[in-house]
């Protein structure tokens, strides 16, 4: 079975559904219950409206995973906070620091030690964090962002090492621009600081890529279900990059 975190939205969703109908079990996490509701209606999947920002939270989720579906055998770390509310390092509100490193960062560590625990048992089992192209580059007013995406990486390599022997994979994926509500919240603030709309932002970011878009969930999520998969067996401590070749 599978837990997929953020799935309320976005790559979440799309990986959650995209899991359900290759043939998974599925535990579809987050915070918004609404969405998650119409998620279950479409595709049958099993919801939870949880944060992963807590310990508590996230012990909860793998409680409801085994209480419903039985022992973790695919985890999706892909819960995030955006960096549309970041300002430059000297004038960074402290408190949303915190939020995102406990969203992005505490969290994927949280919930892969309780997971990766079924997976060593029954010797067979896939990690993914959703990371970013801001995992491997730094921006302006994105100090939490990158850190914790940063860190996400670090944590993926570590992990891989730690559940190899066990036969266990873990890996993250990074993907650039995302057609989503979260990279939209940052395109509106960004075309509000600049004096320009969002849709130059986001045209802005299409011609970032040889293909002159970005991307869509789904081509995340196709990423994201094949490292989840068994023909990934020999896949682990990798980032893969799903950027249509652009730097972001």
């Amino acid at each position: 079975m599978a837990v997929v975190t953020g799935a309320g939205r976005g790559i979440g969703r799309a990986t959650a559904a995209l899991l359900a109908a290759r043939g998974a079990r599925v535990l579809a996490v987050s915070r918004t219950e609404g969405e998650l509701r119409s998620l279950a209606e479409e595709t049958g999947v099993e919801i939870l409206a949880e944060t992963v920002g807590t310990a508590t939270g996230c012990a909860h989720i793998v409680e409801t995973a085994h209480e419903r579906l039985g022992p973790i055998e695919i985890l999706v770390n892909n819960a995030g906070v955006g960096s549309a509310n970041e300002r430059e390092i000297w004038e960074q509100d402290p408190g949303l620091w915190h939020e995102t490193l406990a969203v992005n960062l505490h969290g994927p560590f949280e919930l892969t030690r309780r997971a990766a625990r079924d997976m060593i048992e029954r010797r067979y089992g896939r990690i993914v964090m959703v990371s970013s192209t801001a995992g491997e580059l730094g921006a302006p007013r994105m100090s939490a962002y990158c850190t914790s995406k940063h860190g996400l990486i670090g944590l993926m390599r570590a992990v891989a090492q730690d559940v190899g022997p066990h036969g266990v994979t873990c890996n993250a994926v990074l993907p650039g621009w995302v057609r989503t509500e979260m990279a939209n919240r940052s395109a509106e603030r960004e075309a509000a600081r600049r004096g320009i709309t969002a849709a130059d932002v986001w045209a802005e970011r299409a011609r970032d890529y040889p293909p002159g878009r970005v991307l869509e969930p789904g081509e995340v999520a196709a990423v994201i279900s094949f490292l989840a998969s068994a023909d990934a067996g020999g896949v682990s401590g990798e980032t893969i990059t799903v950027a249509l070749g652009g730097p972001w």
